[in-house]
């Protein structure tokens, strides 16, 4: 999927002298403490670590609140998903101005009515709420779809994506990769071929 990359940092973990017996467990807690935020300084939202301790020795860094200084080089995962990536998310409610979803399990979308294609219209069946495509009657989008989409903006501070559908690479994962051939035709140019 777009968005995730890895990266390796070189960091100096700063810990209280009181965690100078448990230096591993407090490396931990820190890098704990990067999860699902969003860091400048890394270029994304921190999803995993593995980090590799170089030593259990901390050099004391003086100053008003002492501390250690550990370094480490950590292995991470980020997230971070720039306008126009294609992304793929689980839908979690729909309404008739617009589908809501999930990346990741964390990252909530929005797709507004002005950026859901004309081909799917809204309806109610059996009192669930659902897009369908008018060109293909199989192509549905219902809560618990897994929604490709096309990201218009990410909000950082509270990690919110608002997505589009407009174009014809998007909606049911499921039913475009089962159709590929349909919906990748409107991608293709037409060229006459000349006979001299």
């Amino acid at each position: 999927m777009e968005g995730l990359k890895e990266c390796e940092a070189n960091l100096v973990v700063h810990l209280h002298p009181s965690k100078a017996k448990s230096v591993s467990e407090a490396i931990f807690s820190e890098l704990s403490n990067l999860l699902f935020t969003y860091s400048e300084t890394f270029g994304g939202v921190v999803l995993a670590y593995d980090p590799n301790i170089r030593s259990n020795l901390g050099k004391v860094l003086p100053g008003i609140h002492p501390h250690l200084g550990v370094s480490l080089k950590a292995r991470l995962l980020l997230f971070n998903p720039k306008p126009n990536m294609l992304l793929e998310g689980e839908v979690v409610k729909i309404t008739p101005q617009s589908i809501h979803a999930v990346v990741l399990g964390f990252s909530s979308v929005f797709i507004g009515d002005e950026d859901i294609r004309d081909d799917f219209k809204h309806k109610i069946k059996s009192g669930k709420e659902e897009y369908i495509s008018q060109s293909d009657k199989k192509h549905k989008i219902k809560v618990g779809t897994i929604l490709r989409f096309v990201v218009k903006s990410f909000d950082e501070g509270i990690l919110h994506i608002v997505g589009s559908i407009a174009d014809d690479r998007t909606g049911c994962a499921r039913w475009m990769d089962k159709n590929s051939d349909k919906w990748t035709q409107s991608d293709r140019y037409f060229f006459p071929t000349l006979s001299i």
